[in-house]
């Protein structure tokens, strides 16, 4: 057990986002920082350690690899990018889309709170740093979050929620934090910093909504990476339910974006449930690309006139305790897939993980009529069903052979 030393004596100036963001992630604050003292401290320099050898393992293993499948294949990319069901993830959201001006995460877990750390105890900061190496292990081991987990990691200490795990993530990227302000959604989509109290809008005649506690709550943070323009980060602690996902706010907040690069991953197969159609309609509305592993949206939603699809990995189905979201069709899809050189999702070993990348067309690929498959072919986790009494034809594209890649068979579908 490390010993802890006196807390040390107060600044008269509380500490800034980016000296907290690179005190929480292991890496020393700047020269008279009011956390520099802390940064002394045994059990701070053992957390320190202990991230650096866990995100040097990270950075070797995984989002070397990452960042240059992105550099290859993910060319063509928006200003905005949107990843749900995400919880904190920024990790693998920079790493793949690392120029987006606007990144929306979202995810059920609380966006949380970081006071001012000089504030708190040596025995209070000592378990907040040992609660963020817990939280983000799991991610950092596997590359994902584990749900149950999160919903007690998250919500203990006054260091809590998704804020200090995002603070680790963009200091570990070598960000520079310029601005946290927490948000609040009202249900037209717009947002008001939480602690203004906004005027009544004489045009629209909305209501007064000063209170910061929404349907969706959530942060806006600033940052740059370097001396590199400005980005934004968004983070929404919201249901993506049917029904909630409309009264929060977040959908109407989402359309506003225009068209926008999606990821998902690791998703627990929930955009293949019926109760999930609205945030399923709105990615394949407004994104031009959407990456993601087969716990997204399911094969079918993929109409063949306007995707062109692109296998790489293998697809071993679903871990056991999704075993019901197999997809028949998806073995076919990845039959010659371009190989991965990293692990991601549930099945998180490198070769037994799957990408799908799926790009919007603006015309046709096929001058061909395609017969949709009908809703009665659609089964309980949203795949298509073969049907005798329909003629299916399927469009293949091959990509340039001088990349390695394959476009990956795709099916159509109408609902």
């Amino acid at each position: 057990m490390l010993a802890l030393s006196a807390a040390p004596a107060r600044s008269s100036e509380a500490a800034t986002a980016d000296d907290t963001a690179r005190f929480l992630a292991g890496l020393p604050p700047s020269p008279n920082s009011p956390l520099e003292a802390l940064a002394k401290d045994s059990a701070w320099q053992s957390h320190a350690r202990y991230f650096d050898s866990i995100f040097a393992r990270e950075e070797s293993a995984q989002l070397s690899k990452v960042r240059e499948f992105s550099k290859k294949y993910l060319t063509d990319k928006r200003d905005t990018m949107l990843y749900m069901f995400s919880g904190p993830d920024f990790l693998y959201a920079t790493s793949f889309f690392p120029n987006a001006s606007t990144y929306v995460l979202a995810g059920l877990e609380p966006v949380g709170a970081v006071p001012d750390l000089s504030s708190l105890s040596p025995l209070v900061i000592n378990g907040a740093l040992r609660n963020l190496e817990i939280s983000t292990g799991s991610l950092l081991s596997f590359s994902f979050f584990i749900t149950q987990n999160m919903k007690t990691q998250l919500r203990e200490g006054p260091v809590y929620g998704t804020l200090p795990v995002l603070y680790v993530f963009l200091a570990r990227t070598g960000k520079t934090i310029h601005e946290v302000n927490f948000v609040s959604l009202d249900e037209y989509g717009d947002f008001q910093i939480a602690d203004e109290v906004a005027a009544n809008d004489v045009d629209t005649k909305k209501p007064v909504r000063s209170s910061p506690y929404s349907a969706a709550p959530g942060v806006k943070i600033v940052f740059s990476d370097g001396t590199g323009p400005k980005q934004t980060l968004y983070y929404f602690s919201t249901n993506l339910a049917d029904g909630s996902f409309e009264r929060s706010g977040f959908s109407a907040f989402l359309a506003k974006l225009g068209p926008a690069d999606s990821f998902i991953k690791s998703a627990s197969y929930l955009l293949h449930k019926a109760h999930f159609a609205s945030v399923r309609k709105l990615l394949l509305d407004t994104s031009a690309i959407i990456l993601q592993d087969d716990s997204g949206i399911p094969l079918a939603y993929f109409e063949a006139k306007k995707w062109r699809l692109q296998a790489f990995g293998h697809y071993a189905g679903p871990i056991s305790m999704f075993a019901n979201f197999y997809q028949p069709r998806m073995a076919e899809v990845f039959q010659g897939a371009s190989p991965i050189e990293f692990g991601i999702g549930y099945r998180w070993r490198k070769n037994e993980s799957n990408l799908l990348f799926a790009q919007k067309e603006s015309t046709p690929t096929s001058d061909e009529e395609v017969t949709p498959y009908s809703q009665a072919d659609v089964n309980a986790t949203g795949t298509a069903a073969p049907s005798p009494k329909k003629t299916r034809k399927r469009v293949e594209t091959e990509a340039t052979r001088s990349l390695g890649c394959r476009i990956a068979k795709v099916f159509p579908f109408c609902w």
